[in-house]
């Protein structure tokens, strides 16, 4: 009889850290399943207003292109929001259009800088929408992000006791996640 870890003959065998490469990388295609139905369902929608500010307070820092600009707004907001470049681009003409940002061409890049009437403008506006989210405790459940996050830490930290712990460490490590798991369900039930 022959199973997926090829014990079925001696030159049917699978290595061992092959079938643990295997199982780390479905995991880690369950946590990205997790993740994509979590944010389709839960991301956060910033406000109108919000790409603005976000980009005002990202030029008020340093001079950056589009792409800079997306990939940092989703650096400072803790991977929470990711503006598409169909919010950012607009925007960006908007801000150049009422003379808040000036567009410096070079090396085939577009790169933006505040103008004086940007910086004023930067001054009398609200703070940056990741201001709110960083003032936040990782375990404050009133963030819909919270518990995912949790959830993809516990996966992370799974990966390597399979690819390098011990028969010893690894039985340790599925009764922590066991428990975890029958504490979750208990509180799902209670009343």
């Amino acid at each position: 009889m022959n199973n997926s870890f090829g014990t079925g003959g001696r030159n049917s065998r699978r290595p061992f850290a092959e079938a643990f490469d295997h199982a780390g990388q479905g995991l880690w295609d369950a946590l990205d399943n997790v993740r994509s139905e979590f944010e389709r369902r839960v991301s956060p929608r910033m406000g109108r207003g919000d790409v603005r500010v976000a980009i005002l307070s990202l030029l008020a820092e340093e001079s950056m292109h589009g792409y800079q600009i997306i990939h940092e707004i989703e650096n400072r907001s803790n991977g929470a929001w990711k503006p598409s470049p169909g919010s950012v681009y607009p925007t960006l003409q908007l801000l150049a259009d009422e003379g808040l940002i000036e567009a410096h061409e070079a090396d085939g890049k577009k790169t933006y800088t505040l103008t004086e009437k940007g910086h004023d403008e930067v001054k009398s506006s609200r703070p940056a929408p990741w201001h709110d989210s960083d003032s936040h405790d990782s375990h404050d459940s009133s963030r819909p992000t919270a518990l995912p996050h949790a959830a993809a830490k516990l996966a992370e930290a799974v990966i390597p006791i399979m690819r390098s712990g011990s028969p010893e460490q690894v039985n340790e490590a599925i009764t922590v996640v066991d428990d975890a798991r029958r504490k979750l369900y208990a509180i799902l039930a209670q009343d």
